[in-house]
């Protein structure tokens, strides 16, 4: 894990909690979003097996006074406006109900303010999706100076319990120069968890994969409504200072 401390070293994440108010069920998706705000990334598919169109949006704040002006490396001009996942179950005869939703930072803004380098992290991954009754929510970390690694998140979550509870994480980082790639896999259903390392990306330096199995301890249980950027790292087993 030693890569993947040198790289959580360079994210700094946003540790604050945005206070918005959402009314609790609505007929249009558009009336849940907040004067101001808009949706930035979407997608339909049934959350809750009842064969009805669930959505979920992520939206993000359109405030000039988030916009900074950036006299360091990176972007001009960086957008810190917060972000926030709504979740609504369709209902059977018309409308949508809020089930959940994440104002904690849990959803990175599209720059960073102490690491300008880092590009939009759902850019890449086109952020959030829907496959086989599970959501998804996919993050990729690429920076333009400061490290050569890239990586890459996967949450998914299942709906259950009554709130939609994390049931795997996939991580996985690769070296842009050398071609050394790692991954880590977690089955929160099953509590195994599998970690290769020694993979290679170029056919000039072939790696030497080398997989490892374990049985995990979860701290906690993480549910998409509370989940924080902390979690990345307590997930991983990184120890931050």
């Amino acid at each position: 894990m030693k890569r993947t401390l040198f790289f959580a070293l360079f994210l700094l994440f946003s540790n604050y909690t945005f206070s918005q108010n959402f009314p609790k069920q609505v007929k249009l998706i558009e009336d849940f979003v907040p004067k101001g705000w808009k949706v930035i990334y979407h997608t339909q598919g049934d959350l809750n097996k009842d064969q009805l169109d669930d959505q979920v949006v992520i939206i993000e704040d359109t405030n000039p006074k988030n916009f900074r002006k950036n006299e360091n490396f990176g972007s001009d001009q960086l957008n810190l406006n917060p972000r926030i996942i709504l979740v609504f179950f369709k209902n059977k005869n018309q409308g949508y109900t809020l089930v959940a939703k994440n104002n904690k930072g849990f959803i990175p803004t599209e720059n960073s303010e102490m690491n300008p380098c880092l590009e939009d992290p759902l850019l890449e991954t086109g952020g959030i999706s829907i496959e086989k009754g599970l959501l998804k929510i996919s993050f990729r970390y690429w920076l333009s100076c400061g490290s050569w690694f890239v990586n890459n998140a996967d949450y998914t979550f299942r709906f259950q319990n009554n709130r939609f509870e994390l049931i795997g994480f996939e991580h996985s980082e690769f070296h842009r120069a050398t071609g050394e790639e790692s991954s880590t896999s977690i089955n929160f259903s099953t509590r195994k968890k599998s970690e290769t390392t020694g993979g290679s990306m170029s056919d000039d330096h072939p790696g030497n994969e080398k997989t490892v199995w374990s049985t995990i301890k979860p701290k906690k249980i993480y549910d998409l409504q509370n989940m924080v950027d902390e979690d990345y790292f307590e997930i991983l087993g990184i120890e931050r200072n």
